[in-house]
């Protein structure tokens, strides 16, 4: 399994038998052996170069797990004092993921420096078992599933906007009046016409809007709202920065808009490996004791 992991990794057999200081021979001949015993072919052979099929992909994605968790089973009762070692395989938001999870990953490591992470910074839904990944941070409204989901966090939306946009357009003062605004609107979500809104009451109110500009980037829409382009309605955690510093400013502040929930999601396995336990539990403390996003529902108190 190892020496598998090696070829696909190194891309040949030639390229896998110099890294491991083996001849070229004995790779073959543990390929060989190792598809004969799975009734496989894991590879397409080409003359350049190997190609995973797709029993292949699929077994170099166990593999790769099942060799890091012998990897830290040997590790923990090694004389190494119970450091962590092995990789971790996290899909994140992309948003979220650079202004948050980014800085978190940086101090786990600095206490777990063995640790190998390889992130995926996207906002698509991936599958965990399918591409391998050891557990991924979502923010959403959950469906059931058979996938283990650890709350980390609450995530506020709030609307706001720049003073010289409001300045220029106006205060709105009720939801029915952003038809007559520009409105920088996420396209990422199921529909790009409406905004829902929230009354003191909990009431609900599909509030139609005619976007001024859409994108698929929060930040970038933030940036532009800090502009003075439009008014945005975005989680806490993209504006609470430009909210502190007074360069958006909260507007409808008597309304409530979309909560949802960050998030760990792993698969549920026989065995949680220990460097998954102690990374979740790490996001769980870190993100309760620095709620990012409560600032910008801080501060629009403030805002008369």
């Amino acid at each position: 399994m190892n020496t598998f992991v090696r070829i696909v990794e190194a891309g040949s057999i030639s390229a896998a038998a110099d890294r491991m200081n083996t001849a070229k021979s004995v790779v073959s001949r543990r390929l060989k052996e190792l598809e004969a015993h799975l009734g496989v072919e894991l590879f397409h052979r080409t003359t350049r170069r190997l190609n995973l099929t797709d029993s292949g992909r699929t077994f170099y994605q166990q593999s790769v797990r099942i060799l890091a968790d012998i990897l830290e089973a040997e590790h923990a009762i090694s004389q190494s004092h119970g450091a962590l070692q092995g990789s971790l395989k996290v899909a994140v938001p992309l948003s979220f993921g650079l202004m948050h999870l980014g800085p978190a990953i940086t101090a786990f490591l600095q206490t777990h420096p063995n640790i190998e992470f390889d992130l995926d910074f996207s906002d698509r839904q991936v599958d965990l078992l399918a591409e391998g990944f050891d557990l991924a941070i979502r923010i959403a409204d959950l469906p059931d599933s058979s996938l283990i989901a650890r709350r980390l966090a609450s995530i506020q939306f709030i609307m706001c906007a720049s003073p010289a946009y409001l300045e220029r357009m106006g205060r709105p003062q009720a939801p029915e009046e952003l038809i007559k605004h520009h409105c920088l609107v996420y396209n990422l979500i199921g529909n790009t016409s409406h905004w829902n809104i929230y009354d003191a009451a909990g009431q609900l109110t599909k509030t139609r809007i005619i976007p001024y500009l859409k994108a698929s980037s929060g930040e970038y829409l933030r940036d532009v709202a800090v502009e003075g382009l439009g008014i945005i309605l975005l989680p806490g955690f993209i504006v609470y920065r430009e909210i502190e510093r007074g360069a958006l400013i909260p507007v409808l502040t008597q309304y409530h808009y979309a909560q949802l929930t960050a998030y760990a999601i792993y698969p549920q396995t026989r065995h949680l490996s220990q460097r998954v336990r102690a990374f979740v539990d790490f996001l769980g403390k870190r993100f309760e004791e620095m709620p990012y996003w409560d600032v910008c529902l801080h501060n629009a108190g403030k805002i008369s």
